[in-house]
């Protein structure tokens, strides 16, 4: 075996060090664009109209769901306020595990750390078994082949691992172009609506007070605040970045604003072309087709083949975001010395955390298999609970983030803005968790049964205390590298 720095990926600290005694970092090449393309790409927006939206405005009884994502972006960008005034003083690529030890000290930022990677993995997981779901449901309406669903989710894995495998601009041009594709769709749906008058004309009845308190808003916001999963992402990409200090901020704004605002406008759009006295009624019904006969009514039948393909690649595009997150986690963990070393290797060829990538790939791809075998439905059970339970860690995460914001600014000597160091991280903790309290009242109903949401539930508080027992017996067993956690809190 040759001994060429291509092929001998090399073991990294905090800074990766090469064959020759240089400092070998990971590709630098992702610019502002790059990273808003994989984080909004792993919200998977056409998804999230063609399945969420019919939920929202469903769960809600209402016809507010504009309004539902316009709160949920407020929240999120006062998140972003705090989350990315940290990034300056917290320059790893751990995010929620990094900026909670740095606020809360290393055993709660284990603790998050097994409880994100935890969240992540299942969430993956779980959609890669939508998207075998979706493919071979598009192999049979277009080819009349009848591919098992557990296929089609390995292939995709495999076809995921190899971009994630490489330079991570590959994935992120990929991303680009199919992001482009489904956002494209959805506005011709939206101008075909809005430029034939809707239903019964145009009007701002989703917008106002009155619809905002009909039904139940607090359904509405929670499935509205589901549809931004992943956009916090954008730190984990923080070693990547030609210029992070201002890459991961900037991304972080333009990703969740953009995601709302298409969101937004994007329901508007829909209720008015289902008509306003109208839409809760279809969304219950048939939510599984609205979209497809609005783009049949408005548009053509031709539109509505385009989406099935494209709700394909969406997913997919989603599936390949998360994995790139989960590999720079693990790669992050992994410099600190809470995960293998093994983990910690770049490849000199592509400048990307390979093994890292590959042990991932391998893991998804036993799991899905295990499911196979198992015999679960892939969409009833492992999306279902997979996502819910996802959605909870995360959620948990992102308001104990908030807390280590204010947390850490308070101890931290340095020049701040009371805003972005107390007001925002405080307006958005108390968001999130009325956000989380939400979700823990309606798990059952995310996870589809009560015995499950136990289940799940403890298992997701299992994860964490794992973390935090892990962090004990670190500090017991290899008190230097505990130690030089702490002092990374400071």
């Amino acid at each position: 075996m040759s001994n060429s720095p291509q092929s001998q990926p090399q073991p990294l600290g905090t800074e990766p060090a090469s064959v020759d005694g240089s400092q070998t970092l990971l590709h630098r090449g992702l610019g502002i664009g790059s990273i808003v393309f994989m984080v909004v790409a792993a919200a998977a927006p056409l998804a999230v109209v063609t399945a969420n939206l019919p939920l929202v405005i469903s769960a809600s009884g209402s016809t507010a769901a504009p309004l539902y994502f316009l709160m949920a972006t407020v929240i999120l960008v006062l998140f972003s306020v705090g989350f990315t005034a940290m990034s300056k003083y917290v320059p790893n690529a751990g995010a929620f595990y990094s900026y909670i030890q740095a606020g809360l000290g290393p055993r709660m930022g284990i603790g998050a750390a097994a409880l994100a990677l935890g969240s992540y993995g299942v969430m993956l997981i779980g959609i890669n078994a939508f998207l075998g779901v979706a493919t071979s449901n598009l192999l049979m309406a277009f080819l009349n082949v009848d591919v098992p669903w557990w296929l089609c989710s390995l292939v995709a894995l495999v076809s995921i691992g190899f971009l994630g495998y490489r330079d991570i601009e590959l994935s992120s041009k990929v991303l680009g172009i199919l992001l482009a594709a489904e956002a494209l769709v959805v506005v011709v749906l939206n101008i075909a609506v809005v430029s034939q008058g809707g239903a019964a004309g145009l009007n701002v009845e989703p917008l106002s007070v009155s619809a905002f308190s009909t039904g139940t808003p607090s359904l509405g916001l929670m499935f509205a605040f589901f549809s931004f999963i992943g956009f916090e992402a954008t730190a984990v990409f923080r070693n990547e970045a030609k210029d992070p200090d201002r890459t991961v901020p900037r991304a972080t704004y333009i990703a969740v604003v953009s995601i709302g605002l298409f969101y937004a406008i994007s329901s508007w759009a829909v209720i008015e072309g289902l008509g306003v006295g109208r839409a809760v009624d279809k969304a219950t019904t048939d939510p599984e087709n609205l979209i497809m006969n609005l783009a049949e009514w408005y548009v053509s039948p031709i539109l509505t083949d385009i989406i099935q393909v494209l709700l394909v690649t969406s997913i997919f595009a989603c599936v390949l975001s998360f994995h790139n997150v989960l590999t720079r986690y693990q790669f992050t963990l992994a410099v600190k010395g809470l995960l293998p070393k093994s983990l910690a290797m770049v490849d000199q060829k592509h400048l990307t955390p390979s093994k890292s990538s590959l042990t991932f790939s391998l893991i998804s791809l036993t799991a899905t298999a295990i499911i196979a075998v198992l015999g679960w439905d892939p969409f009833k059970q492992i999306y279902t609970w997979f996502s819910g339970a996802a959605t909870l860690g995360l959620i948990a995460l992102m308001a104990m983030t908030s807390f280590a914001v204010i947390a850490f600014f308070r101890k931290k000597e340095c020049t701040r803005s009371t805003w972005r160091a107390v007001i925002a991280p405080g307006l958005s903790l108390i968001g999130l968790t009325v956000i989380l309290i939400l979700v823990i009242g309606n798990f059952s109903l995310l996870v589809g049964s009560a015995s499950t949401a136990i289940i799940l539930g403890g298992l997701l508080s299992a994860t964490f205390v794992a973390g935090v027992v892990g962090a004990e017996v670190m500090k017991r067993s290899r008190p230097d590298r505990y130690e030089a956690l702490t002092r990374d809190s400071q």
